[in-house]
């Protein structure tokens, strides 16, 4: 990712208020299969953003390391995970995911919301662990516009459909799925 976008991420961050422990959890498509999520063991949060949703899973227990391009997004995910209690089970690191997706275990839990890059698509799912769960949303042009960060219909499930997709949808400019490999 070049220096401007960097910039224009932290900028992005830097220009709305901070995440609170009221907006811990995962995003509205995802809050039905609730009991699909583990209470433990570890979870990867692709573009992590202000860490939201992996403070929500270090919250039922689990283990998180959540990586963004952005070091303001970073540095205010570790702020809300000290402010719901729980910076022991989360790490958050910058991380330029142009470059593919960072070295590290297998996870239980693989988070991708609202980013997409099919390039990682591979290397997310080999670091799924067996019976691991993907949960990936990004904008679409279902419901939306086209565009450079907007993805065609069907786009996720098919490039995951090699995995048991549980739910997909895609609606009002939104895509998402969640599957077990």
């Amino acid at each position: 990712m070049s220096d401007d976008d960097r910039a224009r991420w932290d900028a992005r961050y830097a220009e709305r208020p901070a995440a609170t422990t009221d907006s811990i959890g995962l995003p509205e498509a995802f809050r039905p299969f609730v009991a699909q999520f583990p209470s433990a063991g570890s979870a990867l949060d692709v573009a992590c953003g202000d860490g939201a949703a992996a403070v929500w899973l270090a919250s039922r227990g689990m283990d998180v390391l959540g990586v963004d391009v952005s070091p303001v997004a970073v540095r205010r995910a570790i702020e809300l995970a000290a402010a719901a209690g729980v910076a022991e089970r989360c790490r958050f690191e910058v991380a330029d995911l142009d470059e593919g997706l960072p070295a590290g275990p297998m996870a239980d839990v693989i988070l991708c919301l609202a980013f997409r890059n099919a390039r990682l698509d591979a290397a997310i799912t080999a670091r799924l662990t067996p019976g691991g769960l993907l949960a990936a949303s990004a904008l679409s042009e279902v419901g939306g516009y086209t565009g450079r960060f907007r993805v065609a219909a069907g786009e996720l499930d098919r490039a995951f459909a090699h995995l048991d997709v549980l739910a997909s949808g895609e609606r009002d400019g939104r895509a998402w799925l969640l599957a077990r490999r």
